[in-house]
């Protein structure tokens, strides 16, 4: 209450003997001058017309002064009884009662707190702050500025009950709570206070809760109870002059989902560690739990509090010699027990175990099919997981760890959303605390928890009505910014893998909230490098078009006509149009796109513009809208992001809107019949998938295919023949291994144009590896080839054996671009940035679509240089250095073959980067898709019938000579 040394003030009440009868007195009244409670009720007045002699209740109103919290001995002032009428008996004085006691602090206030029984009434109580710590009777206690507040008044019996008087619920069904009333209730409010904390909440129409307030009663009903949904329940109710408080505790048991267990099975090898520890953790609720673990011999258990939950923590100091199930156990009084058993597995000699890894995390020896965990480390909470496959090596680690702070924000925003808080308070409240939590969010689990919790406050706003003020919105706005920051890419790749519309709802949720700002706020502008926004309040009388326009790269610029303003106004007092532009955002929204635009591949100009008018805070969106990209140079299709699409995921839709020339220049404009989320789709392709290049792609596959076949089977019947020198050896074997890894690839490439593209199936993810794989082993062997030509003739005196150099053609032409599509598969299929979301081929976004063309293209482009030494080096050669003519006729062949081979591949995949950048024509795109497709024919053609002996082995074994009448025998099948 203070120090003691301040001065108290007490009120007390009287018992006098009168005279005369008394008007009854509901409430304590002051019968002398003194100064009365300030807004206090009515005071009945003494009839001293006549004298009966009975005891009759007064109030008199008396001021002490107290140095110390010890009894004075006498008043500090006399206090003057009514003054009596010449004809009544004289009044005693008989009793003195405290009902107020009122403490002034050293800064002039007092606290003025209510003895049992007393209160002060509802016009001081809504007038002055609470006492903290009051919460059990918040208006027996309140804070006055001035020196003489007033006394407390007597309460009445309560004129209302809370039924029905059930103070347990079981989980999942539902609470239903009935106040009622004898007396007229206004300012009817619910709350509910859970266990351990002070204040309460307050209770509003969430997708929990549901409020029924009638005549005479009040119905609350609270579905699917759970431990958050336990503790006091208050009904709180103006009538009869004071504010009412009827509480309700209620409990419920916990359920088995909500009792955790670290770890919940436990492979352990006794020979490496002599014990281990298990821990069970449970909500803190009003119940009173006695945990205990079973079987306990030999172990030690110790309890560990936290603000919200409570761990028995199970040390067992002693290796168990068999396997054993421990069972953590809670129990309540008139509950069943609730038991959550963890099996502990022995290792044995024998068995197939993981290793200990002390890489990132400690992990132990693991037996195989078993899962390790352990805690996350720091500030986060949850779990880290690894398992242990059946062969005995550790499988990805794989954790669900979120930021403490970040969780308990989702927590609040999700009880919030169903029912418990007050939004315009908790609102802004959370954004505040979101805004400095989203800098420490460090992994996919953090950027879910932190989006999904913008999510639900975009649903509160939009449930309760709730207008947000400028410093409210600039915390939205900063968290927009820094979650659509390039350092959170990595984060948004591997989160979407699991939610892959993680993006369309964030946007949804910055849609929503922006559109809330307070008419009072407006005009307001804010500028980030991701997020752009201006808005502001319009007038009646409005003079021009509404006009906007932002310096992004490419300009952007926006006009509403006039004549779609106008309409707003007739009845509409508040009208505000908001604008918000968000870049990087395009590449975190699925790529979906309306039927009848889903076989062209578009890119985004890097940024969404949103529009949004709001007139008396309800939201218009049939306005025409003319917006302005600048002159992107590309043909461009004007979208919005519609959210009802794709079964509720979104995309991208050209529905009411159309693009056009601008009047003033040759740029094209957006024209939108409708306000929402703006961008413009500029094709990748110009011209849809064309059936012509489809058909063309199978026929020229399959001819390949049958071409490479044929090869296969030439080298069957000439093998033996073409490869008597080591040259001619390692020149056929080359081309033999691109001819298989050519086979392969176009195989598995024409089988994925049949796959239903699901790009995140195993089936799919293996057809991508292995076209990945055998492409690039098929320019890798090229290369190889070209190596040798290059070794053999310019190292004609160091010479390598034949198995050296074949086994360094196997690493360069296999273990090479094995490695190389492996650690491309490792490093972006976590991300989710390795397969394309409609096609089984790599993703043509970001880095991954040059895995495949940036090695190919080196390769080629090492080959040319390789090509111009040996043919500079074969036009000037030496007497002393040169091969002999069966060798260097078989390096000629090689240089042969690859000289039509190089500049052909060459040109194929020079065409197949430029159709990623060229637009305006679909040549490159025929040319490309002949070229790819018949490799096969090519290397048939030019790097195996092109070899004279090949030719010569198939006359021997297929022309038969033909004698003449001549002496001349003629064997010849080509011309």
């Amino acid at each position: 209450m203070g120090c003691p040394a301040a001065p108290w003030l007490l009120l007390a009440r009287t018992v006098l003997l009168l005279g005369s009868a008394v008007t009854p007195a509901a409430q304590p009244v002051s019968t002398t001058g003194v100064q009365g409670q300030a807004g206090g009720g009515s005071r009945p007045q003494l009839d001293h017309s006549s004298g009966s002699g009975e005891l009759v209740l007064a109030s008199v109103y008396v001021h002490l002064e107290l140095s110390d919290r010890s009894w004075p001995p006498a008043f500090s002032s006399a206090q003057i009884p009514p003054p009596a009428s010449a004809a009544s008996s004289p009044r005693n004085l008989t009793g003195l009662d405290l009902i107020t006691e009122c403490n002034v602090t050293h800064m002039g206030q007092s606290y003025c707190a209510c003895l049992p029984g007393y209160q002060w009434n509802a016009s001081v109580c809504s007038t002055h702050r609470l006492c903290p710590f009051y919460y059990q009777r918040p208006c027996s206690c309140l804070i006055f500025s001035h020196p003489d507040p007033g006394y407390c008044q007597f309460l009445p019996p309560v004129p209302g009950k809370l039924s029905p008087n059930c103070p347990l619920q079981r989980p999942g069904h539902t609470l239903n709570l009935t106040l009622h009333t004898s007396q007229e209730a206004t300012d009817l409010r619910w709350l509910l206070r859970h266990p351990g904390k002070g204040k309460p909440r307050h209770l509003w129409q969430g997708t929990q809760v549901s409020l029924s307030p009638s005549e005479g009663q009040a119905a609350l009903s609270i579905r699917h109870m759970s431990s958050h949904w336990a503790g006091e329940y208050i009904s709180s109710f103006q009538a009869q002059g004071f504010r009412w408080w009827l509480r309700q505790v209620v409990q419920v048991p916990l359920q088995e989902a909500e009792v955790v267990q670290l770890p919940d099975r436990l492979s352990i090898s006794c020979a490496t560690n002599s014990g281990f520890q298990l821990s069970c953790c449970f909500p803190k609720t009003n119940l009173a739990y006695t945990a205990s673990w079973s079987p306990g011999e030999g172990s030690q258990a110790s309890l560990r509090r936290t603000s919200d939950s409570q761990c028995l923590v199970l040390d067992v100091r002693h290796c168990p010699a068999a396997d054993t199930t421990y069972t953590c156990v809670l129990q309540s009084p008139h509950l069943p027990p609730l038991e959550s058993p963890v099996n502990v597995t022995i290792i044995k000699d024998g068995d197939i175990t993981c290793p200990e890894d002390f890489s990132a995390v400690a992990w132990n020896i693991t037996k195989a099919g078993y899962v390790a965990q352990v805690p996350c480390p720091g500030n986060k909470t949850g779990v880290v997981k690894r398992s242990c496959r059946p062969d005995g090596v550790w499988g990805p680690v794989q954790h669900d760890c979120i930021d403490m702070g970040i969780l308990a924000l989702y927590t609040e925003a999700k009880l919030l959303w169903e029912g418990q808080g007050r939004p315009r308070e908790a609102v802004p409240g959370i954004l505040g605390q979101l805004q400095q939590a989203v800098g420490v969010a460090s992994s996919p689990s953090d950027l879910r928890a932190l989006l999904h919790t913008m999510r639900l406050l975009a649903n509160v706003v939009t449930n309760s009505r709730t207008l947000l003020n400028c410093s409210t919105l600039e915390n939205l706005l900063k968290i927009t910014d820094k979650v659509l920051d390039a350092n959170t890419s990595s984060l948004w790749a591997l989160a979407q893998t699991q939610k892959p519309l993680m993006g369309s709802h964030f946007l949804s949720a910055v849609e929503t909230l922006v559109c809330s700002l307070s008419p009072e706020d407006h005009p307001y502008s804010f500028n980030s490098s991701n997020v752009l926004l201006e808005s502001q309040l319009l007038e009646a009388t409005f003079p021009d078009d509404y006009r906007i326009s932002f310096s992004t790269q490419p300009p952007l610029q926006a006009q509403i006509p006039r004549s779609s303003l106008a309409p707003l106004f007739d009845g509409a007092t508040n009208v505000s149009v908001t604008s918000l532009v968000l870049q990087n955002l395009d590449d975190l929204l699925p790529s979906n796109y309306r039927k009848g635009q889903d076989n062209t591949q578009y890119v985004t100009p890097g940024l969404v513009f949103i529009i949004s008018i709001v007139a008396d805070g309800q939201v218009f969106t049939q306005a025409q809208v003319i917006i302005d990209f600048g002159d992107t140079g590309d043909t461009l299709y004007c979208v919005f992001w519609d959210h009802s699409l794709f079964q509720g995921e979104g995309g991208w839709s050209d529905r009411g809107c159309q693009a056009q020339l601008a009047s003033n220049s040759l740029a094209r404009q957006c024209i939108c019949q409708h306000l929402t989320t703006f961008s413009i789709l500029m094709a990748r392709h110009t011209v849809p998938k064309d059936p012509v290049l489809d058909l063309l792609t199978e026929v020229g596959l399959g001819t390949s295919i049958l071409a490479l076949l044929v090869c296969l089977g030439v080298y069957r019947l000439v093998w033996r023949v073409v490869v008597r020198n080591k040259v001619a050896f390692f020149r056929h074997a080359a081309l033999f291994n691109m001819v298989i890894c050519l086979l392969a690839a176009d195989s598995c490439f024409l089988g994925s144009l049949f796959l239903t593209p699901q790009p995140h199936s195993p089936l799919c993810l293996a057809v991508i590896f292995l076209c990945h794989f055998f492409y690039l082993a098929t320019f890798f062997w090229m290369l190889a080839q070209a190596l040798v030509l290059a070794h053999q003739l310019l190292f004609v005196f160091h010479q390598l054996s034949k198995h050296i150099v074949f086994s360094l053609m196997v690493i360069l032409g296999y273990l090479c671009p094995l490695g190389f599509a492996g650690t491309i598969l490792g490093l972006y299929l976590p991300r989710g940035q390795y397969a394309m979301e409609r096609e089984c081929w790599l993703n043509e976004k970001g880095v991954v679509r040059y895995t495949f063309m940036g090695p190919v293209l080196a390769i080629v482009g090492m080959n040319g240089l390789v090509l111009t030494t040996v043919v500079l080096k074969l036009l000037r050669p030496s007497l002393s250095e040169g091969p002999p003519a069966e060798k260097r006729q078989a390096l000629l062949g090689v240089l042969k073959a690859l000289l039509v081979l190089t500049p052909v591949f060459g040109l194929t995949w020079g065409l197949g980067l430029a159709t990623l950048f060229v637009n305006d024509s679909i040549v490159p795109h025929y040319v490309f898709t002949a070229l790819n497709s018949f490799q096969g024919v090519f290397i048939l053609l030019f790097g195996c019938l092109t070899d004279k002996k090949v030719r010569e082995a198939l006359c021997k074994r297929f022309c038969h000579p033909q004698v003449p009448h001549s002496a001349i025998s003629l064997v010849s099948c080509w011309p």
